[in-house]
C-alpha cells in the first residue's frame, strides 16, 4: 500500500480550509464585524459610567502588566484606550501606565535579569551608556521619541545602564507622550465610525496619515536639531551595523 506524501503547500492549504470551516461553524466572523464592535462599545460605555474607577484601575493594571512583562499588545491597548476613554482620559491612562510598566521592566532588568540582559544586548548597552555619558537624559529622551528600537528593548537595556530609575521614569514619560497622543487620537477617530463608509472620513484619514509620518517627521526634526546644536548623531552608520 502506497503511503501518501503531503507537501508543505498541501498541508498549508488543508490548514486554511480547516480554519475557514471552523470560523464558519462557530460564526467567529460576527465578533469582528463593525456591528458587534459598536455594540461592545455601547456595553463598555454603560459599565464605565457605573464604575469609572474600577474600569480605569483594571485597564491600567492590564496595561502595566503587558508593558512590564514585555508582552506584545501595547500598541493595540493604546489605540483601544482612545476608542474607549476618549483623547484626554486615554492619553493620561496610557502615559502613566506605559511609564510605570516600563520602569518596572527597567527595575527587573537591573536587579533580577541583569546577567541575561548583558549577555543578550551587550553591544547596545555599551552604546547607550556612552550616549548617556555624552548627552545625559537627552539621549534617553531621543530614544523614546524616535522608535529606533522597540520600547521593551529600551526598558531592558536601560536597566543595566547607570541612569537612575527616577530619571528614567520622567524622561520616558515625556519622551513617549507625543507618540501616545498620536495613537490614542487614532483610536478615538476609529471609535467614531458608524458604517464602513466612515473609514473614508477626513478625521480618520488624517489620523492614519499622522500615524504613518510621525516617526519619520520626528527623526528628521531631531536630526536637524542635532545638526544645529552640534550634537552627534544618535547612532552612526558603523554603530548601526554593529548594534
Amino acid at each position: 500500500m502506497k503511503r501518501i506524501k503531503f507537501s508543505k503547500k498541501m498541508l498549508a492549504g488543508m490548514a486554511v480550509i480547516l480554519l475557514v470551516l471552523l470560523l464558519r461553524m462557530f460564526n467567529v466572523g460576527h465578533y469582528f464585524s463593525l456591528e458587534y464592535i459598536k455594540e461592545s462599545q455601547v456595553r463598555f460605555g454603560e459599565v464605565y459610567a457605573q464604575s469609572r474607577v474600577t474600569v480605569i484601575g483594571i485597564y491600567m493594571f492590564i496595561y502595566i502588566a503587558v508593558t512590564s512583562l514585555s508582552l506584545p499588545g501595547a500598541a493595540v491597548l493604546t489605540i483601544g484606550s482612545g476608542a474607549l476613554f476618549g483623547l484626554v482620559t486615554g492619553v493620561i491612562l496610557v502615559s502613566f501606565s506605559s511609564t510605570i510598566g516600563a520602569t518596572i521592566a527597567c527595575f527587573a532588568s537591573r536587579y533580577i535579569l541583569r546577567d541575561w540582559v548583558q549577555k543578550r544586548f551587550g553591544i547596545k548597552i555599551k552604546k547607550i551608556n556612552e550616549g548617556i555619558e555624552r548627552e545625559g537624559a537627552f539621549y534617553l529622551f531621543t530614544l523614546r521619541l524616535i522608535p529606533l528600537f522597540p520600547f521593551w528593548m529600551i526598558n531592558l537595556v536601560a536597566g543595566v545602564t547607570r541612569i537612575p530609575l527616577r530619571k528614567f521614569f520622567w524622561v520616558s514619560q515625556i519622551g513617549m507622550l507625543p507618540g501616545t497622543i498620536v495613537y490614542v487620537n487614532a483610536g478615538r477617530e476609529i471609535a467614531k465610525i458608524d458604517s464602513l463608509s466612515g473609514i473614508l472620513s477626513p478625521g480618520l484619514i488624517i489620523s492614519f496619515v499622522i500615524l504613518g509620518i510621525f516617526p519619520l517627521a520626528v527623526k528628521k526634526a531631531m536630526a536637524f536639531y542635532r545638526k544645529r546644536t552640534g550634537r552627534s548623531e544618535l547612532f552612526s552608520k558603523d554603530e548601526d551595523k554593529g548594534a
